[in-house]
């Protein structure tokens, strides 16, 4: 089945907020097998609004619009779906109910116009909002389905999930059942060149790349009569996808990230870990503390961000500094080193870089970062040149720095393994 997404939000085509709706229901469709070739941002106007769907109509089975459903009087979503099918307006009681339940729990005044949220369409199917007053609205119409969501992601994420996704895989014969490989330390262009052959002879199950900052996830995704079969279809891709990238392959579960995959191995190695920031400037602490747990694990991270800071914190002598340069190789070895000594921490990552825009140089461009990681006095140090603006570089080296402590720990245990560590 054909889905056109289609966002609805003067705010969304003045650049004032970023269309996060959009790529999060795309990626939601493609798990689902359902197939997208156009998405539509239009402002608060109902004529183009109107006209929109209409065109959405003519060439998709389903239409996902998010916005457009609050209780001001731009908000003209449900007033032109009901007007392209030819439907009425009517107050549904139920929906006002739980509006009234909404302001009297928080202990706030109800103005009229919020009752022009529980205006729906004649013959719809109503889905519950229970994080805010925007109920949802399905309309069926010859073989068409009009799907609303309220604008909020916090609104429209929990409702998609909940009630219209199952809606969704109810249209389509058997079910739809995806696991997702997530891959670090290896790019776009060359996990796309591993898995080529795979994708070109794809058929039942597909496999999907999308590019993450730093990772590459790759969707396996198999249509069956059942979830059993589907995963059955499933299983030796991902086995296939396991012996091509090795341990570049941190997990194969859909809600564990990289931060999470890192604090997860430190724990079953009863590992602590400090971190030392001058570029990134907190955003690694920041990163591994996003994971419950990790206070087992975390003693301590430095910031870093000054010649000074990086010799009275860590001791990395003057002389170090003055030759080398703060962004440096040699430097990097030593915050690492520093942070794991005066942190008494097992693992210390150290990143020192130039996030830009200003302060590159010919021998030293913008983008340059160097990181290292001591494993228990083992140091691994990498050097990176990354693309974008400061923030993505910025970014870019907090994904880096994850993969390669991961890396640094289980290559410090290959190697006791073997017998090169006592």
């Amino acid at each position: 089945m054909i889905v056109e997404i289609i966002s609805v939000g003067t705010e969304i085509l003045l650049g004032n907020i970023v269309n996060t709706n959009a790529a999060y229901l795309a990626e939601k469709c493609a798990a689902l097998g359902l197939s997208c070739y156009y998405q539509d941002v239009v402002g608060d106007n109902e004529e183009r609004l109107l006209g929109v769907i209409k065109m959405a109509l003519s060439r998709a089975d389903i239409l996902l619009l998010s916005g457009g459903l609050g209780p001001t009087q731009d908000d003209l979503t449900k007033e032109a779906a009901a007007k392209a099918l030819g439907r009425n307006l009517y107050l549904h009681e139920p929906s006002k109910e739980m509006i009234a339940s909404f302001f009297q729990k928080r202990g706030l005044e109800i103005t009229e116009n919020n009752w022009k949220q529980a205006m729906m369409p004649e013959g719809c199917i109503v889905v519950d909002n229970p994080n805010g007053t925007a109920p949802g609205v399905i309309i069926e119409d010859n073989g068409k389905h009009v799907v609303l969501m309220p604008g909020p992601p916090n609104e429209m994420i929990p409702m998609f999930e909940n009630a219209i996704m199952p809606y969704l895989n109810e249209l389509q014969p058997g079910i739809i059942y995806s696991q997702t490989v997530k891959i670090c330390g290896v790019g776009e262009s060359k996990a796309e060149s591993m898995v080529e052959d795979l994708i070109n002879a794809q058929d039942n199950p597909t496999i999907a790349t999308y590019a993450k900052t730093g990772e590459v996830h790759l969707r396996v995704t198999a249509r069956a009569e059942d979830e059993k079969e589907a995963k059955k279809l499933v299983k030796p891709v991902v086995k296939e996808l396991k012996g091509r990238f090795g341990n570049n392959i941190y997990t194969t579960q859909e809600d564990v990230t990289l931060e999470k995959a890192v604090v997860d191995l430190l724990l079953a190695n009863h590992l602590t870990v400090s971190t030392v920031e001058s570029c990134t400037g907190g955003m690694l602490a920041a990163r591994l503390i996003n994971v419950s747990g990790v206070s087992e694990v975390f003693k301590t991270g430095y910031i870093t961000y000054s010649n000074k800071s990086k010799h009275k914190i860590l001791g990395i002598k003057k002389a170090l500094l003055e030759k080398k340069g703060a962004v440096s190789p040699e430097v990097a070895k030593e915050m690492a080193k520093g942070a794991a000594l005066f942190a008494k921490a097992d693992v210390a990552i150290g990143i020192t870089g130039i996030a830009g825009p200003e302060g590159g140089s010919e021998e030293k461009p913008v983008g340059l970062v160097y990181i290292a990681c001591s494993v228990r006095g083992r140091v691994d140090v990498k050097e990176y040149h990354f693309s974008g603006n400061r923030m993505k570089v910025r970014e870019s080296s907090v994904s880096a720095a994850l993969s390669l402590m991961r890396e640094s720990i289980l290559a410090y245990y290959s190697e006791v393994t073997f017998g090169e560590k006592k």
